[in-house]
């Protein structure tokens, strides 16, 4: 069993390699042949786009992995929109309009010198 387990350990450490590996490769070559010609900057190495490729990870993707990103408060902002009456949606959406700035009843007034 535990030999089982080191093999199907062992097979995703290789695929996850692997996937890195070749996005690397991908990053490298995007970057020399856009990079200069736009920009005018300097052609990287394979280790330098391995580096940019966990930097923009890290900055933007984070390390969470699996497909349902954001699922939890989905699911959670569901279940309190069920278990709210049809006066509390309505005062929800309204507050949602005011907070992006829509929804203004009256025009702002002009400042007078």
């Amino acid at each position: 069993m535990r030999g089982n387990r080191f093999l199907k350990v062992l097979k995703i450490l290789v695929i996850v390699l692997a996937v890195a590996a070749v996005m690397s490769l991908v990053v490298m070559r995007l970057w020399n042949w856009l990079t200069p010609a736009l920009f005018g900057w300097k052609v990287i190495t394979y280790w330098q786009a391995l580096g940019i490729l966990v930097l923009s990870k890290i900055l933007f993707g984070g390390f969470r992995g699996g497909p349902h990103r954001g699922g939890h408060w989905r699911e959670r902002m569901r279940r309190r929109w069920e278990t709210m009456t049809p006066e509390e949606r309505e005062k929800f959406r309204a507050s949602l309009g005011r907070g992006c700035g829509f929804g203004m009843t009256s025009a702002p007034e002009a400042k007078q010198s």
